[in-house]
């Protein structure tokens, strides 16, 4: 059932996409909002029981929820619920949208692509020419194919419904309070290494992934020689390789909250194009079909040697 219900899952968000109305993590943005201004003295003690409130009572009360329907509703009732809450915590079909978002906004003018770009990505956008959006939709859709797609397909079939709900959370939660200002420096400490943790394995098997599935002798050099000099633990194998494997450049000088930022160079091959964003998004289809046939193999197998064993 385990194949089963991730294809439910992932055939789901690609139909329907996410939510538009009541979405549970927006819900659960507020209450996470709530207890950040209740908690929040600048202390990483802080952040730690702020996080574990975050996160640890919702999983919990999911953790409940589902061994009751497994223990007292019908087996189809418990793979759906499971299903749903993969559904909830994946988002391929809005990096699809907002991707092509973009490109179409890039055919009308370059105030329509600015706030196109502004809905994905955290850098300010106000200043950016054509390349600097097209830029930041290629790394916004590289690396957060890891973040919304495959770390939470990984954590669903290494730690069920309830694995894959903490790591929407712990992934979120990055995204609110991982921030190296002097508001989150200390109390977003320990939200930013959880986050780091929980990615390390889902990210390289991304760019592996990104690596197979597209120029893999220029996405596997931009790997190796270029990873180490990100910033990001994760983020820089997952973008590196993603970029050469499409053969373009990314990353140079950013703008975040009102600072500019160097950023090392991403990739290798040609300054990216319009069309580039439809590339990405192919590689991310790419890499979903290519994980959902490796589980299928791995789950064939696996019945076939408790069959013979």
């Amino acid at each position: 059932m385990l194949w089963l219900t991730v294809l439910i899952a992932v055939l789901t968000d690609r139909l329907l996409g996410e939510p538009k109305r009541l979405h549970p993590l927006v819900g659960w943005a507020g209450y996470a909002l709530l207890i950040e201004r209740c908690c929040n003295g600048g202390q990483r003690w802080q952040g730690v029981m702020a996080w574990l409130l975050a996160v640890a009572v919702p999983a919990g009360l999911v953790a409940v929820s589902l061994h009751f329907l497994r223990n007292y509703a019908p087996p189809y009732v418990y793979h759906l619920a499971a299903a749903a809450l993969l559904y909830l915590a994946i988002g391929w079909q809005s990096l699809r949208e907002h991707g092509l978002a973009v490109a179409q906004a890039l055919q009308q003018n370059i105030a329509a692509a600015r706030a196109a770009v502004a809905r994905i990505v955290s850098r300010n956008t106000e200043t950016m020419d054509e390349p600097a959006v097209l830029r930041g939709v290629l790394e916004s859709l590289l690396e957060n194919g890891a973040d919304a797609i495959f770390a939470a397909l990984f954590w669903f079939v290494v730690a069920g419904p309830v694995g894959v709900v903490v790591y929407r959370l712990a992934n979120t939660l990055d995204a609110m309070w991982g921030y190296r200002t002097a508001r989150y420096q200390q109390f977003g400490w320990f939200s930013a290494k959880v986050d780091d943790v929980l990615n390390s394995i889902p990210a390289r098997l991304t760019a592996l992934s990104y690596m197979l599935l597209g120029k893999r002798r220029a996405a596997w050099r931009c790997w190796r020689e270029q990873a180490s000099q990100c910033a990001s633990p994760n983020g820089g194998p997952v973008m590196c390789a993603g970029a050469g494997s499409l053969g373009v450049l990314l990353g140079g000088p950013t703008m975040y909250h009102g600072q500019w930022q160097e950023k090392p160079i991403m990739g290798c091959g040609a300054q990216p194009q319009a069309g580039d964003i439809a590339r990405a998004i192919g590689l991310l289809d790419r890499t979903v079909y290519g994980w959902l046939i490796v589980l299928l193999v791995v789950v064939l197998s696996a019945e076939l040697v408790g069959h013979y064993a």
